[in-house]
């Protein structure tokens, strides 16, 4: 089966963008917008405290029963929605410059310690280049970390001491490799789990573990996209591979974190469309793929979050 165009036809030629809706994701972006402000707002309150995270209902509680207080979340809510925003926006605008019809950006607002569950774009049409699908695919990282970056550097240098935070706090977070370099930089001598994380450094660090989710070489997940257009169909073989490491790290490092996500990515997120069309990638995609790689393993890390007895 060949795809419905010919060679000497341009991508306006036979692709052309759908109408699309806007009031689902401004809705669900006005509720990421609150939800994203409540847990900023209680852990902005937590830092002006010096108190470790500690699960406690009467806590949120009382937030919901003050909107005045939702304010002071801006701290964490504005920059993590900048980086989730820039992440989808740059695959956005990579749909937008090859005429490929996509959706808007969708946030999902989740009552959590984070309010989100992150943040996607949905592709309608189909992709017939493997340079179209490799630039799609890493405009989303590289967006999203160039925003990253300068927000967890402020994070940082805002962030303070406090021994014994780790054994105190009812939720753990581990440090990828970008966020240890930059508090031993920082904060000499000092453990990475006594370092007190500012809201705006936290916010980092959820785009962080984000970014290194999506970099998964797996299915449609933009690691997947990305291995894809380079070595083809034989990636199908390359995602099972990948996949089943994702259950040894469950085994052995953190089944909170990478179970789930091994499931949901049976059931979701192992196929992948085929791609007809042929195209040499080239030096610069190899230095883009360098760079991603290169920030994927910069924001991983083997055990994100772990719960204290």
């Amino acid at each position: 089966m060949t795809p419905p165009h010919t060679a000497n036809e341009s991508f306006e030629d036979w692709v052309a963008p759908q109408t699309r809706s806007i009031a689902w994701p401004l809705l669900l972006f006005a509720l990421t917008i609150c939800t994203t402000m409540i847990a900023g707002a209680d852990l902005i309150d937590l830092f002006h405290r010096d108190l470790a995270y500690t699960v406690d209902t009467d806590r949120y509680l009382a937030l919901l029963h003050h909107p005045a207080r939702w304010i002071e979340g801006w701290v964490f809510s504005l920059p993590l929605l900048l980086i989730l925003g820039a992440h989808e926006l740059g695959h956005f605008m990579a749909c937008e410059y090859y005429r490929v019809d996509s959706t808007f950006p969708f946030f999902v607002p989740v009552p959590t310690p984070i309010g989100t569950m992150g943040a996607f774009i949905r592709i309608k049409a189909p992709i017939y280049s493997k340079r179209a699908l490799f630039d799609i695919a890493v405009a989303g990282p590289l967006a999203g970390f160039a925003v990253l970056l300068p927000v967890l550097l402020v994070g940082i240098t805002l962030s303070r001491v406090h021994h014994g935070l780790a054994g105190q706090s009812d939720i753990v977070y581990g440090n990828p490799a970008i966020i240890r370099i930059l508090e031993a930089a920082v904060f000499h001598g000092i453990k990475p789990e006594d370092v007190y994380l500012h809201p705006a450094a936290r916010a980092a660090w959820v785009g962080l573990l984000a970014t290194a989710l999506n970099l998964l070489p797996i299915g449609q997940l933009d690691g997947g996209h990305l291995l894809y257009s380079w070595v083809g169909e034989p990636a199908r073989i390359l995602f099972r591979v990948f996949w089943v490491g994702l259950l040894v790290l469950a085994a052995f490092a953190d089944w909170h974190t990478w179970l789930p996500w091994a499931i949901l990515l049976f059931f979701l997120g192992m196929k992948h469309p085929t791609i007809y069309g042929e195209s040499e990638l080239g030096l610069n995609r190899a230095l883009l793929t360098a760079a991603a790689i290169l920030i994927f393993l910069l924001s991983f890390s083997t055990i994100p979050v772990h719960l204290n007895q």
